[in-house]
């Protein structure tokens, strides 16, 4: 099976930073790299505020 890749391979990069920031935001040790020992709240507290994120910057007018 093969790795997924981003369509524009700079955003991958860009999308790393907004993990990384987001999971500062809510307290969670987030790594480079392999992340398995996170528990399912920690990992979903990540993408729930990445989306979180998401959704005001989209209904401020930022893209």
């Amino acid at each position: 099976m093969s790795k997924s890749k981003a369509t524009v391979p700079q955003a991958r990069d860009a999308l790393d930073k907004f993990k990384m920031e987001a999971a500062r935001e809510v307290g969670v040790n987030l790594k480079n790299g392999y992340n398995g020992d996170l528990s399912s709240k920690e990992a979903g507290s990540v993408g729930g505020q990445m989306v979180k994120k998401m959704v005001e910057a989209y209904e401020n007018g930022i893209k």
